[in-house]
C-alpha cells in the first residue's frame, strides 16, 4: 500500500506548471527523434529516459538498425557535443582519454583532449577493443572524470556513454567484464521495423535527397541538465523503493543465477522511474514506472550458472520470470 498520497498530490499540484512544461519538452524531443528513427518510440523513450537519469546505455542489436543514428540524433536534438569512437583491436586508452604532449613553444606539457571529453560519446562496437582499452571508460562512466598523468580532469556535464555491440558476430571480440556492464544503466535493443515503417524509411530518404535527416534542436544542454535536476525532485514512496529492491533481490535468489543484480541496479531502477515521471509530467513515481524500465535495467546485470547455459537458458528469460513473479504494489488514495 502506498502511503502519504495526499502529500504527494499536494506537492504535485504545486509544481504542475513546471512538470507540464518539462513533459512537453520531452514530447518535442521524442517527436523530433522519430523523424530519424522511425517507428521506435518505445526505444527512444528509454534512450531519453537514460539521458535524463544521467546514465549510460548499451545498445545491442544487429547491424543497420540505426544504433549510431539514434545516438547522433539525441545529441543533435538536445544540443550536446557528440563524439564517436570506433573501437578496434589496436585502439589504445590514450586514443580515448587523450594525452599530454610536449609544447615546444611553451616548453611545457599541453593537453590534447580525447573524444571522451564530450556530452555524448558513442563507443561503437565496444567489444572489439581489448580489456585494457575498455577499462579506460570505467573511471569516466562512474566518476565522470578522467585521470591523465596523475591529473584528474572533470568531464563535461552531462556526460553519457552510448555503447553498441553486434550480438551475431563474436569472433575477434572481447566480452565486456561484469564491472563494466554494471555501469550501464540500461541495455536496449531496437529491433527490425515493420514493413510499413521500413517503407517510410525509404520514402523519407528519397524525399529529402540527403543521407542524414535534418533535425531541429529542441533544447540546449542546460535544458537536459534541468530535466535531470527535475527528476531528482520526483517523490519516491517507500513502497515503490521496496518494489525496486524486491526485483533486484529476486534476481540474486533465482535458482539459475550465479550473480544477481547489484544495489546499483535498484538505484538505477529509481533513477529511470523518476525520469519517466518527468517525461509524463508527474511529481511522483508509480509502480508502472518501475515496470517500464525493469527488464532493460536488469537483463545485463546477471550471470547465469553453467548448468543454465548448458540448458540454453538466457538472462532475458530469467529476468522476465522475475518481473512477473514479484508482486506489484498498489496505489491507494490513503
Amino acid at each position: 500500500m502506498i502511503s502519504g498520497k495526499e502529500t504527494v498530490l499536494e506537492n504535485n499540484t504545486a509544481v504542475a506548471g513546471g512538470n507540464a512544461a518539462q513533459a512537453a519538452l520531452c514530447g518535442r524531443i521524442l517527436d523530433e527523434l522519430e523523424k530519424a528513427v522511425i517507428g521506435k518510440r518505445a526505444f527512444l523513450e528509454k534512450l531519453l529516459g537514460a539521458a535524463i537519469a544521467g546514465g549510460h546505455v548499451l545498445i545491442e542489436d544487429n547491424p543497420g538498425l540505426a544504433k549510431t543514428l539514434a545516438s547522433k540524433s539525441l545529441a543533435r536534438v538536445a544540443g550536446g557535443v557528440f563524439k564517436r569512437i570506433q573501437f578496434t583491436p589496436d585502439l589504445l586508452p590514450a586514443d580515448i582519454t587523450g594525452a599530454y604532449i610536449l609544447d615546444k613553444q611553451s616548453n611545457g606539457l599541453r593537453l590534447i583532449e580525447g573524444p571522451i571529453f564530450a556530452n555524448f560519446v558513442l563507443a561503437d562496437e565496444i567489444n572489439r577493443a581489448p580489456p585494457k582499452t575498455q577499462s579506460a571508460l570505467l573511471e569516466a562512466m562512474e566518476e565522470k572524470q578522467a585521470t591523465l598523468e596523475g591529473s584528474t580532469l572533470a568531464l563535461p556535464s552531462p556526460f553519457m556513454v552510448i555503447a553498441t555491440q553486434n550480438p551475431i558476430e563474436y569472433e575477434g571480440t572481447f566480452p565486456l567484464p561484469e564491472a563494466q556492464l554494471d555501469r550501464f544503466l540500461v541495455r536496449l535493443t531496437i529491433g527490425y521495423p515493420t514493413a510499413d515503417e521500413e517503407l517510410q524509411v525509404l520514402l523519407r530518404r528519397a524525399e529529402r535527397g540527403t543521407e542524414a535527416p535534418a533535425l531541429m534542436q529542441q533544447c540546449d544542454i542546460a535544458g537536459l541538465v534541468e530535466l535531470n535536476a527535475a527528476s531528482e525532485k520526483v517523490h519516491v514512496d517507500a513502497d515503490i523503493a521496496r518494489y525496486a529492491v524486491a526485483l533486484a533481490r529476486a534476481t540474486r535468489e533465482a535458482g539459475r543465477v550465479a550473480v544477481g543484480a547489484s544495489p546499483r541496479a535498484s538505484l538505477g531502477l529509481l533513477k529511470l522511474a523518476r525520469a519517466r515521471a518527468v517525461m509524463e509530467g508527474r511529481g511522483f513515481v508509480i509502480p508502472d514506472d518501475i515496470k517500464w524500465c525493469a527488464f532493460e535495467a536488469l537483463v545485463h546485470r546477471i550471470v547465469l550458472r553453467p548448468e543454465a547455459w548448458a540448458a540454453n537458458t538466457h538472462s532475458a528469460d530469467v529476468v522476465s520470470e522475475v518481473i512477473g513473479a514479484v508482486p506489484v504494489p498498489r496505489e491507494t488514495a490513503g
